[in-house]
């Protein structure tokens, strides 16, 4: 059995490279080959074509593989809208916040109140999911900025219960919390309201947009911000995001862990 299966695979990949312009079709017609064990089979390809592309192109968005992605493709909205109101989102950011705080456990803490973690805010401590959605018309809803201004000052987000878990879980190690959020300087009070109100407290500092920072792109911004905490002494072990934008570029923290939203993208 495991020659056939050696077979099959050299056979698919030796026609997936000869054939560099075959089809959807074909290449489905291949895969169909591959054997697979009885309660493990997939879903027969065609089955739910919106669902299966959906879930690709959710796995892509979180790779970053889709790169810079303006909005969610329209044929996924309503399974998009499923997924963040549904129990995969939050079971997805459990994982995350698992694998963050076993990693976290095995951290010497020095003492000196410089061992810091880097916290975003929207979508990874607090979730502004009713602020996106249309409450059951199952479309995706592109606020303007006016919009996005008010709900900033509402103070209306509820926390995201993994985040936030993680959040004491770290505090009680004894790490700096450092929240580096996107939001302006001048949304400072609302954003600490908002905070306190659904849990989080007792935080290092939280870093917002000031007037000089007006205009950059999100990964220089937040960039910026990590070295000038490294100049002042921290050891950044860890960050957590939703975005790339808030863990890519230099300096990195030693560890950055991914919180999922397939929403929206920030470059």
């Amino acid at each position: 059995m495991l020659s056939l299966h050696l077979f099959l695979l050299l056979l698919l990949s030796s026609c997936l490279c000869t054939y560099s312009g075959t089809s959807d079709k074909a290449v489905d017609t291949l895969l169909r080959l591959l054997p697979q064990e009885e309660g493990l089979r997939s879903r027969d390809l065609g089955d739910d074509p919106n669902e299966a592309y959906c879930e690709s192109w959710r796995l892509s968005v979180e790779t970053n593989n889709a790169g810079n992605w303006k909005k969610i493709s329209a044929r996924c909205s309503s399974l998009v809208e499923a997924y963040v109101r549904g129990p995969q989102y939050a079971l997805d950011s459990k994982v995350v916040a698992r694998f963050a705080q076993a990693y976290a456990k095995n951290i010497q803490i020095a003492g000196d109140g410089m061992d810091a973690w880097i916290f975003d805010v929207d979508e990874t401590l607090i979730s502004n999911i009713h602020h996106y959605f249309v409450h059951g018309a199952y479309r995706w809803k592109v606020k303007n900025g006016t919009a996005r201004e008010q709900w900033a000052v509402s103070t209306k987000s509820p926390a995201l219960p993994w985040s936030l878990w993680l959040y004491k879980k770290l505090q009680g190690m004894g790490f700096q919390l450092i929240l580096l959020t996107g939001r302006k300087e001048t949304h400072r009070n609302s954003t600490e309201q908002n905070l306190l109100a659904v849990g989080y407290h007792s935080w290092e500092k939280l870093i917002l947009r000031g007037n000089l920072d007006s205009g950059k792109r999100a990964m220089a911004y937040k960039s910026e911000k990590r070295a000038e905490l490294v100049a002042q002494g921290y050891r950044i072990h860890g960050s957590s995001g939703d975005q790339w934008s808030d863990l890519m570029g230099e300096p990195m923290a030693k560890r950055s862990f991914k919180v999922p939203n397939p929403m929206y993208h920030i470059p």
